[in-house]
This record gives C-alpha cells, sequence and structure tokens, in this order.
C-alpha cells in the first residue's frame, strides 16, 4: 500500500490528515487532501487502492481477492475461465474493485455493465477501415521538435512542390436557414450557444444550396454527439413526411435532443458504433426501404471524416449499386401482361435515377488526429511523390495553422465551459500540445505567421486528397469557408453530390 511505504520512505510520519485520503502522493511527498466517501480510507482518484473486505460472515467475496489469487473456489475458478486474466483485471478496474459475493455471481453476470455487449447486427469489425500496409509505416517516427534545419526545410519544400496547382483561397460560402432565425435572434443564447447556432444554420444553407433538403431520404450525422444538427435538419423539414435520421455516435451522450421528436412523424434512430465498424447496409431501415442518403457532420474528427467517407461511398453506395445491376428476371411474351411489362420498364429506369448517397455536408475538423491507415487521399499522396512519413509529419504541422491563437482559444473554451459544459463535445477548438506545435525548437527558425501559412497548407493538402477520392468515384466535391474564423478556426466544409450524367 501506497500509506504504507510512506512511513518507511521519510515521507510524512504523522500519516494522513483526519478525514482525508491514506494515499501518499510521492511526487509531492504528502499524503493526498481528498475527502473519501464515508467508511473509506481513499478518495475516488485512488480508490483502486482499497481492499474490499467482506461483510458477512461464511461467503466468499469476489473481487479484488480473486485477482490477488486469494481464493480457490469453483465459482472463481469458473468465473476466470470464461475470460483472460487481462480481461478479468479490466473488469474489476472498471468497477472499482467492486465484489460480488460467489452465490450471487451468476446473477450479477446478467446484470454487470462490465460485461461484454452482443454486437448490433451493423457492426461489421474494420469494415470500414483502411489497409494497413506494414512496410509502408515505420516503427518510430521522430517528432517535430526532434528535426534538423535541413530535414524540417526539406519537409516545407516537398510540403510547398505539393501545393502548387491547388486552389489555395477557398471559396467563402456563410450562409443561413430559416429554421435557425428563431434561435438566432433569440437573447437567450448566450456567446458559445450562439456560436454553434451560426455554424449549423451556415451547414443548412449550404445543403440547400445544394438541393439536399427533401423528403424521402436517410440523413446519417456521423459523429452525431447530442443531436444538435439532426435537430435543426428536422425543423427544417417539418412541412416533410418519411423522413429519417440516424445518429452515430461511439459514446454514450447525456442530453441528447432526440427526445423533442417523439411526437413528430420523424424517425431518429441512434446507432452506438464507431464508424470504423458500421455496415450502413445492414442497418434495419436502411435494408428495408433502400433509401437515399445524405451524410452529415459538424467538426468530425480527424480519421472519423475519412471512414465516414468510405463508408459511404465504397460500402453503401457501392453495395447498393451492384443489386441494381442485378438481371431482372424473365417476362413471359403475353399480350395481356403488356401493361406490367410497362410498370416493370419504369421500375428499371427509377433505379437507374437512384442515387444511394445523395449528397455529403461534412464541417471538417482535428486534421492532427489523421491517420494513414484510414486516410481516403493516400492514392493523391503518392502521385505527387509523398508516402506516409511526410503525411505523418504533414498531419502535426496542421496545428500550427492555429498556433498563432492559442491564447484566444484557451480563454474561449474557458468562458465556454462555464456557461454551457454540455458543448464540450460539439466543438473540437483546442490548443495543441508543444510537441506538436513545435513552438519552442521553431522559435529561430519559423515566425508565427510562417507556421501558420503551413500549417494551413496541411491541411490543405490533406483536403484536397480527399477531395480526389471523391471525384474518382463519380463526385462533385469542393471546399468552402462555411463560418468565419472568429466563430470557428475549423471553419473548412466538404461538400459533394453525384456528378450529373447526361
Amino acid at each position: 500500500m501506497a500509506a504504507q511505504d510512506a512511513a518507511g520512505s521519510g515521507g510524512s510520519g504523522a500519516g494522513p490528515l483526519p478525514g482525508r485520503c491514506a494515499f501518499f502522493v510521492q511526487r509531492k511527498r504528502r499524503f493526498c487532501k481528498m475527502v473519501p466517501a464515508p467508511g473509506r480510507r481513499f478518495c475516488g482518484e485512488h480508490g483502486q487502492q482499497e481492499v474490499p473486505r467482506p461483510r458477512r460472515e461464511g461467503r466468499g467475496c469476489l473481487g479484488a481477492q480473486v485477482l490477488h489469487g486469494r481464493t480457490s473456489s469453483d465459482a472463481a475458478v469458473s468465473y476466470r475461465t470464461k475470460m483472460t486474466g487481462k480481461e478479468f483485471h479490466a473488469l474489476l478496474i472498471q468497477n472499482n474493485f467492486s465484489t460480488v459475493y460467489e452465490d450471487q455471481l451468476q446473477k450479477h453476470l446478467k446484470k454487470c455493465n462490465s460485461r461484454e455487449k452482443p454486437k448490433p447486427v451493423y457492426f461489421v469489425q474494420d469494415i470500414n477501415a483502411g489497409v494497413k500496409d506494414v512496410a509502408e509505416i515505420p516503427e518510430n517516427q521522430v517528432t517535430i521538435s526532434s528535426l534538423s534545419k535541413e530535414e524540417l526545410e526539406n519537409l516545407i519544400s516537398k510540403l510547398k512542390k505539393a501545393s502548387n496547382g491547388l486552389e489555395l483561397g477557398l471559396k467563402e460560402q456563410v450562409l443561413s436557414h430559416q429554421a435557425l432565425q428563431e434561435a438566432l435572434n433569440d437573447p437567450k443564447n448566450g456567446d458559445s450557444a450562439f456560436k454553434h447556432l451560426k455554424q449549423q444554420a451556415s451547414i443548412l444553407g449550404n445543403m440547400e444550396k445544394l438541393h439536399l433538403l427533401g423528403p424521402g431520404r436517410c440523413f446519417v450525422e456521423f459523429g452525431a454527439g447530442r443531436g444538435k444538427l439532426s435537430h435543426w435538419v428536422d425543423v427544417a423539414l417539418q412541412d416533410f413526411e418519411n423522413t429519417q435520421f440516424l445518429l452515430v455516435e461511439r459514446a454514450t451522450t447525456r442530453f441528447k435532443v432526440d427526445g423533442k421528436h417523439k411526437k413528430r412523424d420523424s424517425i431518429f434512430e441512434r446507432l452506438q458504433v464507431d464508424i470504423q465498424h458500421l455496415c450502413l447496409n445492414k442497418v434495419p431501415i436502411l435494408e428495408k426501404k433502400k433509401l437515399p442518403v445524405v451524410g452529415i457532420g459538424k467538426h468530425l474528427c480527424g480519421a472519423a471524416t475519412d471512414l465516414a467517407l468510405r463508408c459511404l461511398v465504397e460500402r453503401y453506395a457501392t453495395c447498393c449499386n451492384e443489386e441494381n445491376e442485378e438481371p431482372a428476371p424473365k417476362r413471359p411474351k403475353n399480350k395481356a401482361e403488356g401493361s406490367s411489362n410497362s410498370s416493370s420498364d419504369d421500375d428499371n429506369e427509377s433505379n437507374k435515377d437512384f442515387k444511394p448517397v445523395a449528397g455529403i455536408v461534412i464541417a471538417l475538423c482535428c486534421h492532427h488526429k489523421c491517420d494513414w491507415t484510414h486516410y481516403v487521399g493516400r492514392e493523391f499522396f503518392k502521385s505527387v511523390g509523398l508516402g506516409p512519413v511526410e503525411f505523418h509529419y504533414f498531419q502535426r504541422m496542421s496545428s500550427w495553422a492555429t498556433c498563432g491563437m492559442q491564447e484566444i482559444i484557451t480563454k474561449a473554451s474557458t468562458n465556454e465551459e462555464s456557461e454551457d459544459h454540455t458543448n464540450n463535445t460539439e466543438e473540437h477548438d483546442q490548443t495543441y500540445s508543444k510537441t506538436e506545435t513545435g513552438s519552442d525548437a521553431l522559435q529561430g527558425l519559423l515566425t508565427v505567421e510562417e507556421r501558420k501559412e503551413i500549417g494551413s497548407l496541411c491541411k490543405l493538402l490533406i483536403d484536397h486528397g480527399r477531395i480526389k477520392y471523391l471525384q474518382h468515384r463519380g463526385y462533385k466535391a469542393a471546399l468552402q469557408y462555411y463560418t468565419d474564423s472568429s466563430v470557428s478556426l475549423e471553419n473548412v466544409l466538404l461538400t459533394a453530390v453525384p456528378e450529373t450524367t447526361t
């Protein structure tokens, strides 16, 4: 025990303060001052140090005792044989070393929150993951701050060469939508809420411009969080029927706005799954109706954007197109059945016009969290002479685009947390570590303005690879600024609609 070791280490001979945690913090050379729960010696942070003791005689207590091998009962043995030692240890850690009496084990296993839950039908392991080529990716990547001046200059030279010919000045498409006007004009909304509303209004405005707001579609919000973007899309479509919403989020989310739509005709369904394992074709509502899908997202973080694009374009669209290309069954030549033949011809024509993915509208975010394994623009990078090593550095250098605004971001995030704590999961503007920005190491090499310019080029290059990926698969894709940088530093919107065939 850490508290017992403290006495021999010359730390604090007097022991912990009365009513305070008994954990000795070696780094501070004193006992923790947090207040533990009644009947406990350790606070919640150091609760794993607590060794539970059985309260009833004659009953073995599973938990920490089984972990340390202090019981050999049949129940404990059978319990451990169902999982590996690592899994069992993780189970105890997750439950803060909670215990269960042996005669209550089977009952507990039926309701234990740490048990492995059955996978949903739309879960397919790594279906949207990229191909990991071990030979391409070096094991030990050197940090940017460890690069020599010559190596850094070489990287920047490659970046500028690859960026030649790219449209550096993106078009501004700062739009709005009538559905949010009342909320935008409501003085009760603070600065944080107003910031999110302006972004959501512009996203809806861009969707309307692309004719993506309409009935008979399924809107799939990736990284949905509380589901605010889907909520406003539903408000915009309140006069229409037959509208479906799928909200994809891997984590459980509090304060969801789904409950506001229970009395409406719109159908909202949450899919708690990582985008990497989501097979849209197996979602029951899409498997049954085969609706055209509109993929949307507000600040879809890093590699999640690439996973979402592959989920839509490579998996759902391809699978639907293959089903539409299946040969029609043979029809009899009876004249009486001429009318039915003509109706089936009409059905075939409608199948040809069916677009599985009607459009994609995603606000991009967190390029420093991209991953070469999942990145959809790898072919574009290779075509301009770049590979995984350059990608690793470029995705890290992309954080330089905001390095001149770190103090502003820190102050803004502090104010937002105090105003609206529930918005934390919806906005990814943030400060970056010195390892990522390399500000100290680069102080004498690059100015703040130069770093910001290089960071913006890295973002643009990564996003251009995504554009090329969509264009290669028959989509008219574009990048534009959808809001002002004073509202959000991550203010680029990726849009894509199927190319019209003549």
